[in-house]
């Protein structure tokens, strides 16, 4: 079992006796080494693309806001919308990127329509309830990672990182797209990305995971392995660790006879105590 006392700083080596022992620090130098570049850089790919993909859409979708009839709005919308996932007519910044959904917000903050029906954002005032989405009908485009509320009975509050842009006819503020990316998925995509980057070691046997953390949150995809859930380092392992290194940190542990490293990686650009544990086995 992992403790607290297995956590080591990103780059402090430490010596190890036995085969066992140097399995866990080799699946850690894995880690530091391969792991840690590949996700920073899919984190910089879906920021950027989300940020380009907004923008491209709220331009396409200027004139949509200029309908008067709410149904041929809605309808007309939600088609062109779908569109944008979808070649030939497809925004290559949306299409490749891990999105959960596209909308448009009217000037008054309310969602007239998502890319998909049942459409339960319909009517949601997106304005009031995310900040950035407000800023983006004030002119100004971003992203945040925000909680979005359940629109659905018994389903949980989605931790979503909210892209926004305005989208203006002849110089005014008409409305503003936006597009979602649960943490969940954004882990889904690295834990696939990272098996693919190292398939021969997968094959072999060894075991690549990620999920993302939130303060005590922890968010993963279907299928995470629940036993490795379990030695996720909590919030107070984590916020020690990074005292000691900021930029993040290792550590190992045994499990069912096998030797697994694991990084906790801060990532400052999605928000406040947001970042990745990444784990890899030995490939016994």
């Amino acid at each position: 079992m992992r403790t607290p006392r297995s956590f080591v700083p990103l780059l402090l080596v430490v010596a190890f006796a036995g085969c066992d022992q140097e399995k866990g620090r080799n699946e850690r130098q894995k880690i530091r080494e391969q792991d840690v570049p590949k996700v920073l850089e899919l984190v910089r790919q879906d920021i950027d693309r989300g940020r380009r993909g907004v923008r491209e859409a709220a331009d396409r979708m200027a004139r949509g806001f200029l309908v008067e009839d709410p149904a041929q709005q809605e309808r007309e919308m939600r088609t062109v919308m779908r569109r944008f996932q979808q070649p030939p007519r497809a925004i290559n910044d949306l299409m490749v990127s891990p999105i959960s959904f596209v909308a448009a917000v009217g000037a008054d903050g309310e969602v007239i329509a998502r890319d998909a029906e049942p459409d339960h954002m319909k009517g949601f005032d997106m304005g009031e309830e995310v900040p950035v989405v407000g800023r983006a009908l004030e002119g100004e485009a971003g992203y945040e990672l925000s909680e979005l509320p359940s629109l659905e009975e018994g389903e949980e509050p989605s931790v979503t990182v909210i892209f926004a842009a305005p989208a203006r006819h002849e110089g005014r503020v008409v409305g503003a797209m936006v597009a979602g990316l649960p943490l969940w998925r954004m882990a889904q995509q690295m834990s696939r990305q990272l098996q693919l980057e190292h398939a021969e070691a997968v094959q072999g046997g060894e075991l690549i995971w990620a999920l993302f953390y939130r303060g005590d949150e922890l968010h993963y995809h279907a299928g995470f392995p629940p036993d490795l859930r379990e030695l996720v380092p909590s919030h107070e392992e984590r916020q020690a660790g990074l005292e000691e290194s900021p930029g993040g940190y290792t550590g190992e542990f045994q499990q069912f006879g096998r030797w697994y490293g694991y990084g906790v990686l801060p990532l400052p650009s999605l928000g406040e105590d947001v970042g990745a544990v990444i784990f890899r086995s030995d490939p016994v």
